[in-house]
């Protein structure tokens, strides 16, 4: 397994790089406790020191389905695996080294494996979290939304399970 790299594929709409990413997640048995307890989340670090942590994103390329590139760049970049769901929401922002604009779309993983071995194995970190610690170290104020719509997106899921079990 290798990393892409270089830019010759990257999408662009309106001249924003459009970026893929998503939130890798895992619910701990959660008898007795509640959704936010039982969530963890997968954190990397960025690839410059010091930048703090985020989840795994990246290019869109135009010879991949927005799933194909979301998968690819969280087995790239965090080693894992799993079924991607419903994309969160899209996000505008300026990158923070370069100030050029871009249009992330940021997507759920159910984590069904995590590998020993992966990419980007030797440049990041990964480390699972709850909740409010995710928040407290992901550097990107879009991502820490995308995390809350994931959140209020399972709690509502859970809480509809409950009211069909009664």
């Amino acid at each position: 397994m290798v990393a892409r790299s270089g830019r010759q594929l990257q999408r662009y709409n309106k001249g924003h790089r459009q970026i893929v990413g998503c939130i890798p997640y895992r619910i701990k048995s959660n008898k007795g406790k509640n959704l936010e307890e039982a969530l963890e989340v997968l954190v990397i670090s960025s690839q410059r020191k010091d930048k703090g942590m985020l989840f795994p994103k990246g290019g869109w390329e135009s010879d991949e389905s927005i799933k194909e590139a979301a998968l690819r760049e969280s087995m790239e970049e965090a080693g894992v695996f799993g079924t991607i769901e419903r994309v969160l929401g899209t996000w505008h922002f300026k990158s923070k080294s370069n100030g050029s604009l871009h249009e992330g779309y940021m997507f759920p993983l159910l984590v069904k494996e995590q590998l020993d071995f992966w990419p980007e194995k030797d440049i990041r970190q990964r480390v699972w979290v709850s909740v409010p610690k995710a928040k407290e170290v992901c550097q990107h104020s879009w991502m820490k939304e995308a995390l809350d719509v994931l959140v209020k997106r399972l709690e509502s899921s859970a809480t509809n399970m409950d009211d069909e079990s009664i």
